[in-house]
């Protein structure tokens, strides 16, 4: 019987040694991820001014309402397209679907710079993400770029790290730039431009750092799509060649022919088509005419022609076989992390600008309360700032050993159990004494920081190990992604609307423990994700049903190979 089984091996190196980390194209692909957060986390610090300069409503307990609308407006458009990017992306390839998603947030973030009303800026918001599909994307890529295991820990931590320099270096741009006559009188006059759209300032410095992104994609990205990537590439070459005419970049530039020796050493065959396979020899001394076993005549095979036989058998595969139920929990997993954590992103900024109440509500402990922050733009940008830098100090040097510790399985269920707490402790903030509460705000975003760097590394490797295929990782994390952004998308818009009823009715907490309830059915789904089964190292040819034998697989002389039935 033929066995049409195939396992995605990984390629064997010289010895079986693991290979090299990618470190050229993950600085590539970190610098076209960062341009995302500086434009996405830039509006928080001024979007409650925002919307309170479209003059929507005079109250002023409505304003987190619409404020969640405008975060919303992408993540819904994202959760829209999402799919489509991803499947895209496995059609055309990893690199014109990012240059697209980056291009996209260039468009959206300048028409939000000149919003004048709700309406243009939510249009804006949704152009950035119906042309973007890289949440998915980019995932996909980090997997297919990092295959060994020993450098996942690494790797999956190295696009949080990027996202926390966005996100420091975006609030503090967005808190810093925004309303420039304001904050700035004596190089901003009133009557300018600057005047009329007050936003516009830190949206054009996000349009330029994207612009940097895109060019820095189109020379230096490396398609890593297993059948695209073989396809010439006009703006690799001229990146190339660029690198090659600066002296200080000049090794750039060798490495990937390097690479290119590499991948032409994996091309050879694993067999030589005269050798014979161990187990089909005998060690006897015998005659030419004695009977004796005849030697098996073996195909020259090479994993380039096994990557396009499993290319073909996986291509095959249905969304039944694609979606298993592993794959399923990890995305819905997913996507109850992205809901209270976007929630949370959202409401947090809104939380501290929201000034305390003119006319005293009375208080009832321990859920009756009201009170406020009434921070300004720029001290909250500086908040989420340093929230960020604490982000990128633990994901640089914290999450990969006690990733590599406790293993993403364990570490996730962990997190998703406990984190429930963190949104039943937040509103109560409000009630420590005036000199303590920068303390207790300070607490509360290492708290979120630490769980959340955990948390979604830790899914993104269990996502990648589930996956049944390495050539239906595109289309599984574009659902992914979908599921997601869709997630995203409710949840600020429903804990904005949580809000503004909360502090109407004096229970200004309730937004933050309906996100405790949500955490709470999260932890329940991330008990049933089972650890991913770890793939074979050995793979069936069907191939006159010949065995691949691996190099450092294969039996010492004088034994016998064990016989893969096959007829």
């Amino acid at each position: 019987m033929r066995n049409n089984s195939f396992l995605k091996p990984t390629r064997p190196t010289t010895s079986g040694a693991i290979p090299p980390f990618p470190r050229r194209q993950m600085l590539v692909l970190a610098i076209c991820r960062i341009c995302e957060p500086i434009a996405f986390m830039g509006i928080f610090p001024y979007i409650y001014f925002m919307i309170e300069d479209f003059n929507i409503t005079e109250d002023k307990s409505k304003i987190s309402f619409y404020a969640g609308m405008v975060t919303s407006a992408f993540t819904f458009a994202e959760f829209s397209t999402g799919l489509m990017w991803g499947r895209l992306s496995d059609k055309i390839g990893r690199k014109p679907v990012l240059l697209t998603g980056l291009i996209g947030t260039a468009l959206s973030v300048l028409i939000f710079g000149f919003a004048p009303n709700l309406t243009v800026a939510l249009l804006a918001r949704a152009v950035g993400g119906l042309l973007n599909g890289n949440m998915g994307v980019l995932q996909t890529t980090v997997a297919e770029l990092v295959t060994a295991k020993e450098h996942q820990p690494r790797a999956y931590t190295i696009m949080p790290v990027v996202w926390c320099l966005g996100s420091i270096i975006g609030p503090m741009i967005g808190g810093a730039l925004a309303r420039p006559c304001i904050s700035y009188p004596s190089l901003f006059a009133p009557g300018t431009i600057w005047d009329r759209y007050p936003y516009l300032l830190p949206n054009l410095f996000s349009a330029f750092v994207v612009l940097i992104g895109v060019i820095n994609g189109i020379l230096f990205l490396e398609e890593t799509h297993s059948e695209k990537k073989q396809k010439p590439d006009r703006g690799l070459e001229l990146g190339n060649w660029i690198l090659s005419c600066l002296p200080i970049f000049g090794k750039c530039a060798e490495s990937r022919d390097e690479k290119a020796k590499f991948s032409e050493m994996e091309t050879q065959p694993l067999i030589d088509h005269e050798e014979q396979l161990p187990g089909y020899r005998t060690n006897e001394a015998t005659p030419e005419n004695s009977p004796r076993i005849r030697s098996a005549s073996v195909p020259s095979i090479s994993w380039e022609t096994l990557d396009l036989e499993s290319s073909r058998e996986e291509s095959s595969l249905g969304i039944s076989k694609i979606f298993t139920r592993p794959v399923v929990l990890n995305i819905v997993s997913f996507g109850i992390l992205a809901f209270h954590t976007m929630t949370f992103d959202q409401l947090f900024p809104v939380f501290l600008s929201t000034a305390p109440p003119e006319n005293k509500v009375p208080t009832s402990l321990p859920f009756k309360f009201v009170d406020g922050f009434g921070l300004d733009s720029k001290t909250i940008g500086i908040i989420l700032s340093a929230q960020g830098a604490y982000q990128l100090l633990i994901n640089m040097f914290l999450i990969p050993p006690v990733l590599k510790r406790f293993g993403a399985r364990r570490l996730f269920r962990f997190l998703v159990v406990i984190y429930f707490a963190l949104y039943l402790v937040t509103p109560y903030l409000v009630l420590l004494p005036e000199q303590y509460r920068m303390m207790g705000v300070g607490m509360v975003l290492v708290w979120k920081c630490t769980f959340a760097s955990m948390a979604y590394p830790s899914n993104a490797i269990l996502t990648a190990d589930s996956a049944p295929s390495h050539l239906a990782l595109g289309t599984i994390n574009g659902v992914a992604a979908s599921t997601a952004s869709l997630c995203r998308a409710f949840g600020p818009t429903i804990s904005g609307i949580l809000y503004a009823v909360g502090l109407q009715s004096g229970y200004s907490g309730l937004a933050w423990w309906c996100s405790a309830l949500v955490a709470i059915s999260g932890a329940i789904v991330g008990f049933q994700i089972e650890e991913p089964q770890t793939h074979a190292d050995t793979t069936t040819v069907p191939a006159n049903n010949a065995e691949l034998i691996r190099p450092d697989t294969a039996p010492a002389a004088g034994q016998a190979a064990p016989l893969q039935s096959g007829a």
